[in-house]
Order: C-alpha cells, then sequence, then structure tokens
C-alpha cells in the first residue's frame, strides 16, 4: 500500500474548487477562502451548512484543520472582526486554532452534482435534468434546482410524510400548500430559499415544488395562478416548505463523500467529517388546537 502524505491547505482547497469554482457563483455571493493559511497542514475536514459558532467549537474539538460550509460567514462587507461581535468571535476561533474556513454557497446549489442533488437522492427522487439550466453546461446538467421523477405515483401528503421522515428533523416540519390528495408523478425540488424560481416552475411541467423559505403573498398568488390557469383547476401545482437547513444539510454528506473520493485518489491522509448538529434557528413549533377545516379566525 504507498504511503499517505498530508496534502496542504492550498492542496485541499485547489480541489474544492475544481469541484465549485468560484466563477459559477452568483455576483452577489461570498464564496471561497474566508480563513486559513494555504501552506498548513490539513488532516481533518468538517463539514456543516452554517459557519456559527457552535460549528466551529464542534471543529475545535475533532480538531479539524479545515471547515468547509454552505452558507458564507460575510455576505456583505465588514468592517471589523472583533470578538464582541458573533462573527468576529467566529473569526478569532478559526485564527486561534489554525483551523480554515471555506465556503461553496451559490457554485455548489449550481454544480454537478450540487446541492439540489443532494436533497433529491434524500428524498429517493430521480433526477431528469435541472430546473434552471446553466447555459455555460453545454451537457445541460448543471444549474439550479432539479426535476425528478418518482418511481411511483405519491399523494402529496405522503411525499410530504416522505420528506419530513428522510431529511434531518427541525421544529418546522414540512408545510403544504394545495391539495394533500393531488398525485405526484414529477417534482421540482431547490435546495434553501426557493421561491425567486416559481416562473421557472410553472414552465417545468411538474406536479409538486419542494423548497424552503416560502412567504405568503408569493405562495397565496401562485396557488391562485395555478388555479385559474391550470389544465385541472381542481389540483393545482402543490408547494411544500421545508427548513432551509434541512434541504441544504444533504449537500454536506455528498460534498463530504466527494472530498473523500478525492483523498483516496490523491493518497492523502485524510480524515472527513459531516456535522449532524442542527443550526436551524427555529427551535419548538406548537401545533394549531383547530384544524385548517374549521371556520373563521378567533373573535
Amino acid at each position: 500500500m504507498p504511503r499517505q502524505s498530508v496534502p496542504r491547505l492550498s492542496e485541499v482547497i485547489a480541489a474544492l474548487e475544481n469541484l465549485w469554482p468560484a466563477e459559477r457563483a452568483e455576483s452577489w455571493d461570498a464564496v471561497g477562502t474566508v480563513v486559513g493559511d494555504p501552506d498548513q497542514d490539513v488532516t481533518r475536514v468538517l463539514f456543516a451548512v452554517d459557519p456559527v459558532q457552535e460549528i466551529v467549537d464542534e471543529a475545535v474539538k475533532l480538531g479539524a484543520d479545515l471547515l468547509v460550509t454552505h452558507h458564507p460567514l460575510y455576505l456583505r462587507g465588514t468592517t471589523t472582526v472583533a470578538a464582541s461581535t458573533f462573527k468576529g468571535r467566529v473569526v478569532h476561533t478559526l485564527i486561534k486554532h489554525d483551523i480554515a474556513l471555506h465556503v461553496a454557497h451559490t457554485n455548489a446549489d449550481r454544480a454537478d452534482p450540487g446541492v439540489s442533488d443532494a436533497l433529491a437522492g434524500a428524498l429517493d427522487l430521480r433526477v431528469v435534468g435541472p430546473l434552471v439550466p446553466d447555459p455555460t453546461d453545454p451537457e445541460g446538467r448543471r444549474g439550479l434546482g432539479r426535476i425528478c421523477e418518482l418511481d411511483h405515483p405519491l399523494t402529496v401528503r405522503d411525499l410530504a410524510a416522505r420528506a419530513a421522515e428522510r431529511l434531518p428533523a427541525t421544529a418546522q416540519g414540512i408545510r403544504v400548500a394545495g391539495d394533500p390528495d393531488a398525485l405526484v408523478h414529477r417534482i421540482a425540488v431547490s435546495g434553501g430559499s426557493g421561491d425567486s424560481l416559481f416562473d421557472d416552475v410553472r414552465a417545468a411541467g411538474v406536479d409538486a415544488f419542494l423548497t424552503a423559505d416560502l412567504r405568503h403573498h408569493p405562495v397565496a398568488e401562485f396557488i391562485a395562478d395555478r388555479a385559474q390557469n391550470s389544465q385541472n383547476p381542481q389540483n393545482p401545482l402543490a408547494l411544500l416548505d421545508a427548513a432551509h437547513w434541512a434541504t441544504e444539510w444533504p449537500w454536506c454528506e455528498l460534498a463530504a463523500a466527494q472530498l473523500d473520493e478525492i483523498s483516496d485518489r490523491e493518497g492523502w491522509d485524510l480524515r472527513v467529517h459531516v456535522s449532524k448538529t442542527v443550526t436551524d434557528p427555529w427551535t419548538a413549533h406548537a401545533a394549531s388546537t383547530t384544524t385548517p377545516d374549521s371556520m373563521g379566525a378567533p373573535n
């Protein structure tokens, strides 16, 4: 068996940039390496969704040299990294313990495979193509969101139950807009906030759309528009709203497996881990005591 080598941070980052090139990120995004010495050795890597203190403390406890997160630490500019701010404390902790931080956000969303592929995989859906194709990809595999097929049709209710069972548990669970008994043959999915993709979903010929962070007015207008313009107005396209963190966490497992494969191929002495810490900000849910069929609002 050939002797394994310890890679430098610059080598690991080069591999990650090959998976998720920074130039494929949205123009407003902040991806790439936030903290880290290119010449430092890397023996342990931790993947997580959020670069919050709880995750950084986990990286310290694990002895990780590199933390890779989906969400940026600084999406907008800042004038301070003082430890009196929570993001500044994150930076101080990382530097104090020689832990690098690398971010793959919308460049990982657009990747093949990417965030929505991982989401589809967690739900046992067969991907047939991107919801919003990347025009720079001649093979038509990259892009935002995914259009998927089910092996056999499920009702919206059963599909929501599958999502609640297979995605990481959160206080929110899965919310549904539309007929719970409608059958779903094809579904669009998008990890993270997805109501900006409603026009693409309308054009995709799907029966349902699963994403996160759906808001009242866009959803109400979407459902009303579908009911008015659908060929079957009694069965408009359904929306399934999951927790933002839960729709993106499966990517951590996918990304870790990709880096593991690279490590084996390169002969690196590298250990790759996925954080199971729930960093969804919502911590509790109180179900309504009345059913949605109850008449009227409380006085």
